[in-house]
């Protein structure tokens, strides 16, 4: 029995991130999984086509000295993480006796009417509120993660994840820049209600095309893990640790997106919802390529090498972002930060569906899943404190510093899996 388990390990290792499933496995897993890469990356569309310029639109709501923008930016950034967080424990226990499924059209729902409503918003108390709510309902990544880790074979659970990851990449791309040229030429309450309805057509081929397989009752996830052979040699300890990275992880880019936009009204006097349009753009264009590049990778140096690798790398970026000068070194480090975060974080949930027994998989990526909305929440919230108190590229510098922790667990905390 052992042996079978190793050997199945083996077979994850390789298929995780080098090729696509094979032609042995039923059609059905494959259809949801197009169907959820559209879907969430229409979703992580409509996000991004409006948030990264929060901060240009606090300051039309009226908030204009500089110290105040920081500390309104980093609230209404990490509002929404705290009640996602919160919340998310009640929607995974929900979802394993309702189904998954419907906690993803609830999930792009909540999101569609809440970024809707932000661009009705009459003050920055009406936007932190709204993120609240937004944090409380949403959460399409965690809710798709969790589908797809359920619903596809395990030796492919990695590759799949992978795929899903570059959706999110790939919005986080195109939205910003085209955001910015909206806003640029509509103005930015309009680019919240595009961003809501967006959300709303994300819903369509959730409901139309995924099918959900039957719900089978699943043990706590701790226990469960606790339990197996996987969890007597080691693994509980080693996905605690890269439970604790995705959050670092979070933090670390969370934190620092916000500050590129702050740090860039410092440095132009005009067109900053363009500048920063570009360079969240060039992020995440940089992060889709790096997570397709994650097979390559991993296949010749190792999940935690790579993870490992990337977050060194994460710092340096941030870095330049902080101390460099002029607007081209912060959009030069917000594309490289991109590439960097594109890389480790597709590794560590590989790594986290390569330790986990199948029938916790769900739960425990819901732990994670928990981790990454802390790092959500904490991430802009304290950068934005940061920001107002000791200046923006202070605060860049301490999301490197952050990274730097993150590369520290890796190496002393975290493990290759095994075959």
């Amino acid at each position: 029995m052992l042996s079978a388990a190793g050997s199945a390990r083996a077979r994850d290792r390789r298929g995780a991130c080098d090729s696509g499933p094979g032609p042995e496995t039923a059609p059905r897993w494959r259809r949801n999984l197009a169907a959820l890469w559209f879907a969430e990356f229409t979703a992580i569309f409509g996000f991004s086509f409006a948030f990264p310029f929060l901060p240009v639109y606090l300051g039309q709501l009226g908030v204009q000295d500089p110290r105040q923008l920081a500390f309104w930016s980093g609230l209404a950034g990490g509002a929404s993480g705290f009640t996602m967080a919160a919340m998310s424990p009640i929607w995974g226990w929900l979802a394993d006796r309702r189904g998954r499924k419907p906690m993803l059209v609830r999930a792009m729902i909540g999101g569609a009417v809440t970024v809707g409503l932000i661009g009705f918003a009459r003050g920055p108390m009406d936007v932190v509120a709204l993120r609240l709510v937004q944090g409380a309902t949403s959460g399409t990544i965690a809710a798709a993660t969790a589908l797809v880790a359920a619903g596809t074979p395990r030796a492919r659970v990695a590759w799949a994840l992978g795929l899903l990851t570059s959706s999110v990449a790939v919005g986080n791309a195109l939205g910003p820049s085209l955001g910015g040229l909206a806003a640029s030429l509509f103005g930015l309450r309009p680019i919240f209600w595009a961003g809501g309805a967006l959300l709303l057509v994300a819903t369509i081929p959730v409901v139309v095309v995924v099918r959900e397989a039957p719900l089978t009752r699943a043990e706590e996830s701790g226990v469960a893990l606790a339990r197996s052979h996987a969890g007597a040699s080691g693994a509980a300890a080693a996905v605690a640790a890269l439970i604790a990275c995705q959050g670092l992880l979070q933090i670390a880019n969370s934190g620092y997106q916000p500050l590129v936009t702050l740090r860039l009204l410092q440095q132009l006097p005009s067109g900053v919802e363009l500048v920063a349009g570009v360079a969240f753009a060039a992020a995440g264009l940089a992060s889709a390529s790096s997570s397709a590049l994650c097979s390559r990778f991993t296949g010749r140096f190792g999940y935690r090498r790579v993870a490992l690798g990337g977050a060194i790398l994460l710092v340096g970026a941030e870095l330049l972002g902080a101390q460099g000068p002029g607007p081209g070194a912060v959009v030069a480090g917000a594309a490289l930060a991109g590439a960097f975060y594109g890389g480790v974080g597709p590794a560590l949930s590989s790594m986290i569906g390569l330790e986990t027994p199948r029938d916790v998989q769900a739960r425990v990526f819901g732990l994670a899943s928990s981790a990454t909305s802390i790092g959500f929440a904490l991430g802009p919230l304290g950068g934005g404190l940061l920001a107002s108190r000791l200046g923006t590229a202070a605060a860049m510098s301490l999301c490197a510093g952050v990274a730097l922790l993150l590369s520290l667990v890796l190496a002393f905390g975290a493990r290759e899996p095994s075959p």
